[in-house]
């Protein structure tokens, strides 16, 4: 029996995320110096002095990135912080209209943690609301804007951004990735408090992708995992979730996620480019580090694209290996590309960084998530987190 299509809360688009930090200083060289976001706000004194943390927010396109350390004890970023390390404590989401949202939510069982809230500035209008979530201690906020330019209350605004031209072309957050030790709340959570559908499903274990080269490695630390992607169609907001698929529930690499970040949570966010190959030039010109993709990959590569109806590309093979970028599609001449950045645990070298990541993707037709480079994703994953004594 088909479920009848519940009421729309009315999502505009994800438009950023709450990331808590040890280092703000870090942060910042690491968005504006490496991504080049702006860096456009600070925390106001009065903000820093009741919520006990400095932010600063990073812009790039229309992607939105607040980051918050803590100042002193007692704070959200010092309660996050004891419990996890780095990592994504609320996402925040533009709606339609703020009351409308907060009642049909509540009303299919979500739980707020705090009443709708509003607040002025310069004619504008902006009103937010957060509830808790499945996703660990990660919330989700709620924000409609009327008239309000700027960033969030309590920050004050850059005469001028510091840094960040966006000479990469970030354009919007695509999706966001979480691992869960076991899925299936989290999904009837999606369904029925969001009210998202079922968009895409893939289940597999590594091991099933090795090849000659990597018989020995998938032996020893290969790991399966099943993915379910929740999308709002009218909004193009899109979640993959994942969880451990049998056998070798404990080594799956999302099982060692969820040990490093200490709990379920946030993997990784999406952003979209225009050009991929540019962007990941340039970024790696800047030092940028990307999970490796394994030579066999580009190998087997045109016989894939044949294989999966995309027919052909127009991204020369030769420039994605020497880049490292992944190709995926389903569909005549319908393709997307994309690549993933080492977590940050990885990046400097401490796990109390964290083990979140960002992907960039470039769509071309293409609106899925590719079973195939899932499969070169995790098994890139799984090879990092040995390399790095995790495994």
């Amino acid at each position: 029996m088909t479920r009848p299509a519940l009421e729309p809360i009315g999502l505009v688009r994800l438009e950023g995320l709450h990331y808590y930090v040890h280092d703000l200083e870090r942060s910042r060289r690491f968005y504006r110096e490496r991504l080049d976001f702006a860096e456009v706000a600070v925390s106001g004194p009065a903000l820093e002095e009741s919520g006990r943390q400095r932010s600063a927010l990073f812009e790039a396109g229309e992607v939105r990135i607040l980051c918050s350390a803590p100042a002193g004890a007692g704070g959200r970023a010092a309660r996050w912080l004891r419990v996890h390390p780095d990592g994504v404590g609320s996402v925040i989401f533009e709606v339609e209209e703020i009351a409308h949202a907060f009642r049909v939510l509540e009303g299919r069982g979500g739980t707020p943690t705090s009443e709708v809230q509003s607040f002025e500035r310069e004619g504008g209008t902006l009103s937010t609301f957060a509830i808790a979530t499945p996703f660990g201690d990660t919330t989700f906020r709620f924000v409609e804007r009327r008239g309000w330019r700027g960033p969030y209350p309590g920050m004050v605004a850059h005469p001028a951004p510091l840094g960040g031209g966006n000479r990469y072309g970030f354009g919007q957050l695509d999706h966001l990735t979480s691992n869960f030790r076991t899925m299936k709340p989290a999904l009837l959570w999606m369904e029925q408090v969001l009210g998202l559908e079922e968009f895409w499903e893939v289940k597999f274990h590594t091991r099933e992708a090795a090849g000659e080269a990597g018989k020995a490695f998938q032996a020893e630390h290969g790991s399966g995992l099943r993915s379910v992607v929740m999308r709002d169609e009218r909004a193009g907001v899109k979640f993959a979730n994942n969880e451990p698929w049998r056998p070798a529930f404990r080594s799956s690499q999302i099982h060692l996620f969820i040990e490093d970040h200490r709990g379920d949570g946030i993997q990784h966010a999406a952003l979209t480019v225009k050009d991929i190959l540019a962007t990941v030039a340039g970024l790696r010109e800047a030092g940028v580090q990307f999970m490796p993709t394994p030579p066999d990959y580009y190998d087997a590569l045109p016989a894939r694209i044949i294989e999966t109806g995309i027919g052909r590309i127009e991204e020369p093979i030769a420039e994605l290996r020497r880049l490292g970028i992944l190709v995926d599609g389903a569909g005549a001449g319908r393709y997307m590309l994309q690549i993933f950045l080492r977590d940050s645990a990885g990046l400097y070298g401490e796990p109390e960084a964290g083990p979140f990541f960002f992907e960039i993707i470039q769509r071309k037709g293409d609106q899925g998530f590719g079973a195939g480079n899932f499969r070169a994703l995790f098994e890139s994953i799984e090879r990092e987190q040995v390399r790095q004594g995790r495994g």
